[in-house]
Parts: C-alpha cells; sequence; structure tokens
C-alpha cells in the first residue's frame, strides 16, 4: 500500500518551482542516494525516521551537521547507518548551498542542465505495465552526474541521478497502460 501510493501519488509527477521547495528536491535527492543498493520500499517505510534525522531535509540546517551529529545519525536505528552516506548527504547540503546561491533554486539548475530534454521519456517501443521500459540511465543524467561531482555532490553517479529525475518528475517513465502515464491522463 505504501509503496502504490507513493507511485500513484508523488514518483513522476513534476511540480514546478512554485510547487515545490528546494528542500523537497533535496529530500528525494538524499533518498535517492541512500537508496543505492537497497529496495525503495526499505527507504519508503523510513522515510519518517529520515525526516527527523535530517532536519525535514532543511539543507541549511544539514550543511551545518559536524562530527557529533555524523555519529548520532550513524547510532540512529530509523535511518539507513551508512557512514559515507550520511557523510554525502552533508556534502550534498553543502554543495546545494552553491547551486541555490548561483541559480536561484535547484529546480532552476536542474532544468538548466537539461534543457531542452522533454520531462516524457522516448521509450524506445511501446511496452506493457509489466515490462521494464525504462532506461537505468541517459546521456542526460551523465552529464547531470559529471556536473554534479565536478559541484561538490556525493553518492549521485548517473543512475541514481536518473533515478532521482524519475522520481521528481523532470522525467515522467510511467509506462503506457499505467494510470499515471500522460496518455491516460496522468502524469506531471
Amino acid at each position: 500500500m505504501l509503496y502504490v501510493a507513493y507511485h500513484d501519488n508523488e514518483w513522476g509527477k513534476y511540480r514546478g518551482p512554485d510547487d515545490r521547495s528546494d528542500n523537497e528536491l533535496f529530500e528525494m535527492f538524499v533518498l535517492e542516494s541512500f537508496q543505492s543498493g537497497l529496495s525503495w520500499l526499505t527507504i519508503l517505510r523510513k522515510r519518517d525516521g529520515f525526516r527527523k534525522a535530517f532536519d525535514g531535509f532543511d539543507f541549511t540546517k544539514v550543511a551545518e551537521y559536524d562530527a557529533e551529529k555524523e555519529a548520532e545519525l550513524v547510532a540512529n536505528a530509523d535511518i539507513i547507518r551508512h557512514r559515507g552516506k550520511i557523510r554525502a548527504a552533508i556534502a550534498n547540503a553543502n554543495a546545494l548551498k552553491a547551486v541555490v546561491d548561483e541559480f536561484g533554486s535547484f529546480d532552476a539548475y536542474l532544468r538548466s542542465m537539461l534543457g531542452a530534454w522533454t520531462p516524457e521519456c522516448a521509450l524506445a517501443a511501446p511496452k506493457t505495465v509489466l515490462e521494464d521500459a525504462m532506461e537505468s540511465k541517459t546521456a542526460e543524467s551523465e552529464a547531470l552526474a559529471k556536473d554534479l561531482k565536478k559541484r561538490g555532490f556525493k553518492f549521485m553517479g548517473p543512475t541514481t541521478a536518473y533515478a532521482f529525475l524519475q522520481a521528481t518528475g523532470f522525467v515522467n517513465d510511467h509506462v503506457p497502460g499505467c494510470v499515471c502515464h500522460p496518455a491516460s491522463g496522468g502524469g506531471s
């Protein structure tokens, strides 16, 4: 039920900068990086714990975390206690501050990186709901991951960057036949 609600109400639904804050995008960015190597359902089940542990994903607060806070997070059973991913979340909060200073918002940065790329993913051939129609990475997600790395972001390779773009609706990968696919009246 949790997974279905996430799919139907959140995944792949783009909301512009007026409807989604930098903190909300940062939340998905952090959760996608923690998900690497795990199931998304594991992350969804711990999402509230992550929100509490990371101060509601206020990236300006997370950027100020010190060694004591890092140790507290490593000991917190309500989240994934992976020291490298925790350190990456803190580093990413600092990198995000610089991005927001430069571009005005995380959304504006992402849109500048994607250029004319449309939110709908170009699927090679019609697929059924049960078939795996999605790419795991694209040239755009590779370019995004490379630029993020250059800017000091951690734990965000091309595959994780693509998953983040999917989750936040910068890419709509709902397959034909899905109630959330644009042809079905769903989507962004």
